[in-house]
């Protein structure tokens, strides 16, 4: 068994069932489209963590499909913000504890204000980082939102 990541402590911690998927990461190829393939689920479920700041220096999660672009004016009026831009790369790991390729929306340093795209809310699970690279976890929407105290929003280019 891999080593629990802060994500499934936390899904433990609140009941709710997931899947643990593993994938190869050695070829280097973490984005999540490849991920996507490697565990062999289609793409429109999986789903990247995204990490932005708004205007008023506030830290925002947005969790969008892997194949989908985020579109920051969506994000920024979700978050009730002027505007907002993705967090720099170099940041990640200091605001968060993940890495870029293993940022999960759960079990973050810091609980932030989280958004999921709301095409998830049409399916019946859908797949996030686990906050390792080379881990996924299989979760339903609904659960996911629970566990990350999140809501939907339309954040898709």
């Amino acid at each position: 068994m891999a080593v629990k990541t802060n994500a499934m402590r936390l899904l433990d911690q609140q009941s709710i069932s997931y899947e643990l998927l593993t994938y190869d990461n050695r070829d280097g190829k973490i984005d999540g489209i490849s991920v996507a393939a490697k565990i062999g689920r289609p793409a429109e479920i999986v789903f990247k963590t995204l990490v932005a700041t708004g205007t008023s220096k506030n830290i925002y999660v947005f969790i969008i499909p892997v194949q989908a672009e985020l579109d920051l004016k969506k994000a920024a009026q979700a978050a009730g913000e002027k505007k907002v831009e993705m967090l720099p790369v170099k940041d990640i790991q200091k605001y968060t504890g993940y890495v870029r390729g293993g940022c999960s929306p759960l079990g973050m340093k810091k609980h932030y204000l989280t958004f999921i795209d709301d095409s998830a809310e049409q399916l019946e699970k859908m797949v996030v980082s686990a906050g390792k690279i080379g881990l996924q976890i299989e979760v339903v929407p609904a659960e996911l939102l629970k566990a990350a105290q999140a809501e939907y929003a339309e954040l898709k280019k």
